[in-house]
């Protein structure tokens, strides 16, 4: 008997788009021999199926189940491929897990901290190797916040929504009087806002996954930006940024790099495939951890795909491991 698996993919935020390409790469490589797959798209108040003949069926969200005329579909499994609210955030694993379906992704607690860059940070922090930029988290657009900033942090900073995936809303601010301006476009994605120092570094991303019971580092791919940071421009427009899989790295920093995002990965108790971008510094190579992403992209060309690849590994089988994992 091949297994039900349900796709889950669109989303509550402008990040739905993304999640759609992704969830049409899953679609088409994930591996039918073993899977019946069911994609299951999500918006508010929205959760349906579509047939072949285009009809929409709707979801029944007291069992999170699908009817095709008289057959009920009842699902073994998620691949949630669901970026931003509410596949990233932890909202749909709490459901999942109130229904007692298994996913592909991390589990409630560890989605919520993670979709908060400044908690995240408050926890790997002490992570042996790891070092973390000096921020301050804002919870309110007030006055009094740049005489704060300037009295605790050196410029130049950078000022991002502490929520969140994408990089909408960010700015890099090099004098006090881009302050306000920068805090108010930040402001205006999210409640709440992360300003941290700006640190000096080659800008890596790194894919890290469970499958077959262990922990695999895949190798990191480079960032290499003609922007001033890895924007939403940089991120999706083709061009803008070189991308160099894998990165350039030293042997040493090769498996400092790889000890210590295996350390972040135990620390949030992730499950699945998640992204880590970081830094290394560029006077002294230290290890600068700038964000986690539970849900990553799985377009053609996304960064994991890049990586799996790198390996010598079928990007099918990689998507395989993360399912059988799920029922461990």
């Amino acid at each position: 008997m091949k297994k039900k698996i349900a796709l889950v993919t669109g989303g509550f935020t402008g990040e739905s788009v993304i999640s759609l390409k992704s969830a049409a790469v899953v679609e088409k490589t994930i591996d039918r021999d073993r899977y019946d797959v069911y994609k299951i798209l999500i918006y508010p108040g929205d959760w349906h199926f579509i047939c072949a003949s285009g009809e929409k069926i709707p979801v029944d969200l007291n069992d999170f189940s699908i009817s095709i005329g008289d057959e009920k579909i009842k699902f073994d499994g998620v691949f949630n491929i669901l970026h931003g609210s509410p596949g990233e955030d932890g909202k749909l694993a709490g459901y999942f897990d109130m229904l007692g379906i298994p996913y592909t992704t991390c589990d409630q607690l560890t989605s919520a901290i993670t979709m908060n860059k400044g908690y995240t940070k408050a926890i790997v922090q002490d992570i042996p190797e790891l070092n973390v930029a000096k921020s301050i988290q804002l919870f309110e657009n007030s006055p009094a916040n740049a005489s704060k900033i300037q009295s605790e942090l050196t410029l130049p900073l950078f000022i991002k929504p502490n929520n969140g995936g994408s990089s909408i809303g960010m700015s890099k601010v090099k004098t006090r009087e881009e302050l306000p301006e920068a805090l108010e476009k930040a402001f205006a994605e999210d409640k709440q806002v992360l300003v941290e120092e700006f640190v000096s570094g080659r800008e890596f991303s790194i894919g890290v996954f469970k499958g077959k019971g262990e922990i695999t580092v895949l190798p990191a791919t480079e960032i290499v930006s003609s922007k001033e940071f890895f924007d939403y421009e940089a991120k999706y427009i083709p061009g803008v940024t070189e991308e160099i899989t894998p990165g350039r790295m030293n042997e040493e920093e090769v498996e400092r790099v790889g000890r210590i995002v295996t350390k972040v990965y135990e620390k949030l108790n992730c499950k699945g495939a998640v992204r880590i971008d970081y830094f290394l510094q560029h006077e002294t190579g230290k290890f600068y951890f700038i964000e986690i992403n539970t849900v990553p992209g799985q377009t053609e060309t996304s960064l994991i795909s890049q990586q799996v690849r790198a390996i010598g590994m079928e990007v099918r089988d990689f998507y395989t491991q993360l399912i059988e994992e799920m029922f461990g």
